[in-house]
């Protein structure tokens, strides 16, 4: 490290600032891409949507929909110059429908018409001609007809078939876990606005400019530096808007194209879940052998996934899942399977925890039932397997885990949460309420933080120091909510010394900051805030060698802080400097780049260390069930959870919280369901249920870990905290399994989601 950065001293990174646009949500003038200024011209756009599951389309028929008030233009895949393809890995999806339709809600074509209104209802009078075709709606049925958008894989260590057949003890069961839509407040829309010499200017609601800006090169005909793609924020996002708002702006700009006028591309909240994917449902198969102290000797997994038509994102989340359904575990024989099923239903595609929920939930189910049924507290058997010292700490994908602290984090949550007497207490309350039963458990989450696709940790930033003194900053990352460019801003300021005040957030803008990775993998400020801050040192460096020069100092008397620059005995303000700097011709721009270090995995053997670290966690989660109706309640939480050495406790504790209660949402209420012509019929608030503010915990604790600076060379030695925490709302499901539990049936068959229906079903099974 050198001297300039050895400088620094901390007073915005860790402090707890309010999001850089708290201000301006809570007053309603945080401009969304709907609420920017519309061009003079500019048409609405809607998309005419598969009524059918599956189906080739004999003939469509759209004269009715250019008679209607107000339509300009119409859109078809024969209409697209380039490449109609909306597939961010395989070229698999089309951005309109062909000759034939794969789900119910698939894009057929795009109409252009003066107001949102008139362009919507134009999208209904559409005349198609079906010839019906069978859907496979289901992954085992897929598995079953060997309908795969990616071959299936496997990983395996050991002997897992041999030592689970000799084990003492063994298990079998099946699982099913649903998915879950992103639900964010802003749903996908994309405007487009034509340049000169046919440039394209996208603001789309996306998680990732630079692959809306290539897709929409490929289907415009164009070349990437004729088309630049701004997100200032999004309303939310969860991964939902990481591949598929590519999209939306490929038929916004299609119509942008065809009609030479501006386009905005606004989904409304059906026809958004109807026609966007969402979380991989699984069902999963486990059989698990072990011995009298609930120690896994051998488990074998299978899990099919439901993906939808084709790959989008399904490769990866998939790949993930097989590295995550170890969670805390070390599995020492162990075999995975995982089927990667096509199926006539959406493409699903990221959400929170990318894979990583699935097979955590899948390893948390095998310990809760052996616990269950050796008749032992399940945080016993948790314990009993967690990764240790030494040999045991190699995952199955042979990573070295060098940082574990779990047994550090039980134990403090052991205690804070009281978890032993509370325990003890529920079941004398159970003994004696034979209606309303209560439930406890404590589960663990081991997160790896990185993408897995190596390439893809990189990312790039631009800081302008401005004469006056204050700065520009921009990087590949963008804000959907997480805090993500307050915490950047931190860094910089704090590798400037000066207020976080005299620096302005500015647009992810792929005509700024070239070629980034999506905001996703929880890396956002890991990689971006790397990039700031070795763009960031470049200016100071700079200014440094100019003041040494300037005043007659060694470089080693100027230091940075709170606004102002000593220069050995003397004092002035950064400004002052900064004016000073650029009258002697001082360059006060600069690029940062950052790849994230030691990262190395050979997908073809399954092997390597596709994560930097891991971020750690647990939860203690109690409910309450009513056994006659199934309804339950969360009545209290305890978390303590890793992120290392906050850039920003205030962001880091909202993302714990919220992304708990989601994940609570997917394993309690939030269900998709389909009718057996492959429509969703859970497309509305109405009925799809996501958890409000009546479903919180009235007692909710949580402790960010204190003193644990990240082992690893990241920024400041702060730790990933946007996905992590999700997980640890497994223990909301396995505790209202503890509370349904019997001395008759102790391994309740409970799947997920756990809605009121799940537990009555549970509970009957369970009945004599």
């Amino acid at each position: 490290m050198d001297a300039t950065a050895e400088q620094v001293r901390k007073t915005a990174v860790g402090t707890a600032l309010p999001h850089d646009s708290a201000h301006l949500h809570v007053s309603g003038r945080a401009a969304y891409t709907d609420d920017l200024p519309e061009p003079r011209d500019l048409l609405h756009v809607a998309v005419g949507l598969s009524s059918r599951a599956h189906a080739r389309l004999r003939a469509i028929d759209l004269g009715d929909v250019l008679a209607a008030e107000g339509v300009v233009d119409v859109c078809l895949a024969s209409d697209i110059p380039g490449e109609n393809n909306c597939g961010p890995i395989v070229h698999d999806e089309k951005i309109l429908a062909t000759d034939t339709v794969e789900y119910a809600g698939q894009a057929i074509f795009a109409v252009a018409a003066r107001t949102v209104e008139q362009a919507r209802k134009a999208a209904q009078l559409a005349n198609i001609d079906y010839e019906e075709l069978e859907p496979i709606l289901d992954p085992l049925t897929a598995v079953e007809k060997g309908s795969f958008v990616l071959p299936s894989e496997t990983l395996t260590r050991g002997d897992p078939a041999a030592v689970i057949r000799e084990a003492p003890r063994r298990l079998q069961r099946r699982i099913t876990m649903g998915g879950q839509d992103q639900f964010y407040l802003e749903g996908h829309i994309s405007m487009c606005v034509p340049q000169e010499d046919d440039g394209l200017l996208l603001y789309s609601s996306t998680q990732h400019p630079d692959e809306v800006q290539h897709l929409v090169a490929n289907a415009t005909n164009r070349a990437a530096k004729d088309v630049t793609c701004v997100c200032r924020r999004m309303g939310g996002a969860f991964g939902g808007k990481e591949s598929q708002a590519a999209t939306i702006a490929c038929i916004a700009a299609l119509m942008t194209i065809r009609t030479g006028r501006p386009c905005k591309l606004r989904l409304d909240r059906d026809v958004d879940m109807i026609m966007t994917g969402k979380r991989h449902d699984f069902v999963v198969d486990y059989d698990v052998g072990f011995d009298e102290t609930g120690r896994i000797r051998g488990i074998d997994f299978t899990f099919a996934s439901r993906c939808g038509i084709s790959a989008d994102l399904s490769g990866p989340v998939n790949d993930r899942t097989m590295f995550h359904c170890d969670n805390a575990y070390f599995l020492e024989n162990v075999n995975i399977t995982s089927h990667r099923c096509k199926t006539n239903t959406v493409s699903n595609t990221a959400f929170r925890g990318f894979g990583g929920p699935q097979g955590m939930f899948a390893i948390e189910y095998a310990i809760d039932d052996i616990a269950r049924t050796l008749d032992l507290d399940p945080l016993e058997v948790r314990r009993r397997n967690f990764y240790g010292i030494g040999e045991r700490d190699v995952t199955q994908y042979g990573q070295a885990i060098e940082d574990n602290i779990l047994d550090m984090i039980a134990d403090k949550l052991e205690a804070s949460a009281d978890y032993r007497k509370r325990r003890a207490a529920i079941r004398d309350f159970n003994a004696s309420s034979p209606v309303l039963k209560r439930g406890i458990a404590l589960t663990p989450v081991k997160f790896g933080i990185s993408f897995t696709s190596t390439h893809l940790n990189q990312a790039g930033a631009l800081v302008h120091v401005y004469r006056d003194g204050t700065v520009h900053l921009n990087h590949g990352g963008t804000e959907m909510g997480q805090g993500l460019l307050i915490k950047v801003a931190q860094v910089v300021a704090d590798e400037l010394g000066v207020p976080v005040s005299s620096i302005r957030n500015n647009a992810a803008d792929t005509s700024k900051v070239p070629n980034a990775s999506a905001t996703a993998a929880s890396s956002g400020s890991d990689m971006n805030g790397k990039a700031a801050q070795v763009a960031a040192r470049k200016i100071r460096k700079r200014l440094t060698e100019f003041a040494a020069r300037h005043f007659s100092v060694n470089e080693s008397a100027v230091e940075f802080e709170n606004g102002r620059v000593s220069v050995g005995p003397g004092r002035l303000e950064f400004a002052e400097l900064v004016q000073l700097a650029w009258f002697d011709r001082v360059s006060l721009s600069a690029t940062g780049f950052y790849k994230t270090p030691k990262i190395n995995y050979d997908r073809s053997t399954f092997s390597g260390r596709p994560f930097f670290y891991f971020a750690y966690g647990a939860a203690v989660a109690e409910v309450i069930v009513d056994t006659l109706t199934g309804e339950n309640r969360i009545l209290r939480v305890d978390i303590v959870h890793d992120c290392g050495d906050s850039l920003n406790p205030a962001m880091d504790l909202g993302q714990v919280e919220g992304g708990f209660v989601q994940g609570a949402g997917w394993l309690t209420s939030e269900e998709l369901c389909w009718n057996d012509a492959g429509e969703l019929q859970t497309h509305a608030p109405s009925t799809y249920k996501i958890p409000t503010c009546s479903d919180l915990a009235p007692e909710f604790n949580v402790t960010l870990l204190e003193n644990a600076a990240n082992r690893e060379d990241t920024i400041y030695g702060s730790k990933a905290v946007g996905e992590p925490p999700f997980m640890l709302a497994i223990s909301v499901f396995h505790a209202i399994r503890d509370a349904i539990a019997t001395d008759s049936d102790p391994l309740p068959a409970l799947d997920a989601p756990a809605t009121p229906e799940a537990v009555l079903r549970a509970i009957e099974a369970a009945s004599p």
